[in-house]
This record gives structure tokens, C-alpha cells and sequence, in this order.
């Protein structure tokens, strides 16, 4: 029998949302929805300082306004609160403990400046592959480190390949080693990691169905590893287009102007912000004012671009959204 499809959206309540937050959260909603689902709402406040005091209750507050309401979580808690990270700290602890009493983690000690040296290997996305510097100290040199430094905590990744296929995507393998690096599994200030928190709670919680932008698309492996070395049944994920702006930059908590706090002051209707996401999505041919929930009946995944959307593209831009939607 076929587990029933629980989705989530999983933001991190460190300003009010913008479209692209929206586009995301809509997708995620409609998708798992769209199976007779239940949504999971999940604050990913690890980082408390970018978190400011009631950032979650405004999200909460614009979730409502835009019809994406969610089974459980939240501020309103449920059967596995508690549903923000910040209060999660104890449940990572045993789990990390796991793999350190297995010997797969070690202390690192590199700082910043040395992870961003110029003969440290960089990815075609940016990204730094982690030279494992820290991975073979001796007893006594980690100990010397240590008088003088916290450390962060690594994990050790196999040189192997992790393949699995995505809903949107479609295939996609990493090898681990050449690709990825030993992950930091908790920071040298105590906070566990993103890679970390995110797997354990989606297993924890019961999450089948995971929806998300492309950008997170590069660590689903390293996740599925760590699901693994747990023995966590990974759920399904699908990746999603971004929504960039007409200068072709992805939509982000510097695009306030056109936050849902600011498009709801202007007297921005909530069907109208949905209409133009669907006709973004390909869900829609034209803006059309529509609920969420309008949009079930007709939803498919494979129905999404699959290359990045820009604003620019629509035949005929809003008022409200113009201030985005310079040339590409």
C-alpha cells in the first residue's frame, strides 16, 4: 500500500516573502495537494540572528492571505512539534553522536579565509569543494588545534556516486568525493547544519514529497547519503524552475519592493499574485485572477518549464509588477 504524500514548505523567517518564496510554496502546495496530500509547514530558523522576532508569524500571516494553508506545523504546532529548527537542537545532537560514535566525523579547523584560498577547488557553480585539510590530523595535532580554536564538525563522504531520479529533472548522479567534499555537519559555534537539520526533520516528520527550487538540486545527494548512513527512506523530490526578475537575477529578500507585505499595502489581490505565478508555471495560458485551489484539476509537474522563468516573459506585465521586470 502506498504511503499517503505528505509535502512541505520549509521557509527561513528572516524577512517577509517575496515571489519567488510564493512560486515555490505554491508549486509544493499544489503538488502534494494534487495526491490528496497533507502539507507540512517547517521554520528553518537555525540561524537565529537572521531571524528577526515575529519574522514567523508575518510568514504564517501571508501564507493564510494567498489560500496556501498547511495540515500541521508552524506556530500551531502538531503530532511531531516541535516544527522550528531553533528548538530542534537536542534531536540533532543524537543523531550526530550517531555518526560520530560510528567514526565518520572529525573535528576541522580551517577558517574562511583558508576554505576561499585560491589553490582550494571551486565547482562550475561556485561552490568550494572542501580539500580535506582536517581529515587526517593525528590525535595530537587536532588536540593542539583545539587549545586555540572550536571546531566545526565534518563529515566523511565515500568516493562513490549517488544517483537518483528527479521528478522534474529527471536523472542526476554525483560522486560525492570529486563532487561534494566532506559537508560540515555542525558549525564551530555549536549551530548544527542545514544538510543535517533538513534530512532529519523531513524523516522525522514523515515528509514523502519534497518540492523545491533547482538551486537545491546539487545537495540532494549528500542528503541521500545521510539518509542512508541513518537508514531514512529518502522521500521523492522534485526540483522546480527559478523566477527571476528582468534583469534575469533570481527573485530574492533584497526584491522587498515587491515583497507580498509591500503588494498587499498597494491593494494587490491574492488571486492576482496566483494567476500570474500559474501563467509563469506554464499552468496557465493566460493571468486570469484565480484562487490556488483553481488551479488542482489541471496540475502536473511535467507541465513546468524546465528552464528558469523570467518576469520579462510575460505577454502583458501587471502595474504592480513592472518594477521587476527591467530587460533581461
Amino acid at each position: 500500500m502506498a504511503k499517503a504524500v505528505c509535502g512541505r514548505f520549509a521557509p527561513t523567517p528572516s524577512g517577509r516573502m517575496h515571489l519567488g518564496n510564493v512560486f515555490c510554496a505554491l508549486l509544493a502546495w499544489l503538488s502534494a495537494k494534487k495526491q490528496g496530500g497533507t502539507i507540512t509547514l517547517r521554520i528553518e530558523d537555525l540561524d537565529k540572528p537572521r531571524c528577526p522576532a515575529g519574522s514567523d508569524m508575518l510568514l504564517e500571516d501571508d501564507l493564510h492571505w494567498l489560500g496556501l494553508e498547511w495540515d500541521t506545523g508552524g506556530s500551531a504546532g502538531g503530532k511531531d512539534a516541535p516544527y522550528y529548527q531553533s528548538r530542534r537542537f537536542d534531536i540533532y545532537a543524537a543523531y550526530f553522536a550517531q555518526l560520530q560514535k560510528l567514526g565518520l566525523t572529525y573535528p576541522c579547523f580551517c577558517n574562511r579565509a583558508e576554505l576561499h584560498a585560491a589553490q582550494a577547488p571551486h565547482l562550475s557553480d561556485g561552490r568550494i569543494l572542501y580539500a580535506g585539510t582536517c581529515r587526517h590530523l593525528t590525535a595530537e595535532q587536532t588536540a593542539a588545534k583545539a587549545r586555540t580554536k572550536d571546531p566545526a564538525q565534518r563529515l566523511r563522504l565515500p568516493d562513490t556516486a549517488v544517483s537518483f531520479i528527479d521528478g522534474h529533472y529527471g536523472p542526476y548522479t554525483q560522486n560525492l568525493a570529486a563532487e561534494c567534499g566532506d559537508i560540515i555537519l555542525r558549525r564551530s559555534d555549536g549551530v548544527y547544519a542545514y544538510q543535517l537539520a533538513v534530512v532529519v526533520d523531513d524523516a522525522l516528520m514523515g515528509i514523502t514529497q519534497v518540492v523545491r527550487g533547482r538551486d537545491i538540486l546539487t545537495s540532494t545527494p549528500r542528503q541521500l547519503a545521510l539518509l542512508r548512513l541513518w537508514g531514512f527512506e529518502p522521500p521523492a523530490y522534485a526540483h522546480i524552475p527559478l523566477l527571476l526578475d528582468g534583469q534575469g537575477e533570481r527573485l530574492a529578500k533584497r526584491h522587498q519592493s515587491l515583497g507580498v507585505r509591500e503588494l498587499r499595502r498597494q491593494g494587490v489581490a491574492a488571486a492576482e499574485i496566483v494567476g500570474v505565478l500559474a501563467r509563469l508555471a506554464g499552468l496557465r495560458p493566460d493571468m486570469r485572477p484565480l484562487a490556488a485551489a483553481d488551479l488542482l484539476a489541471d496540475f502536473r509537474l511535467e507541465r513546468l518549464p524546465r528552464q528558469d522563468v523570467c518576469l520579462r516573459d510575460l505577454p502583458c506585465v501587471p502595474d504592480w509588477l513592472r518594477p521587476l521586470c527591467l530587460p533581461c
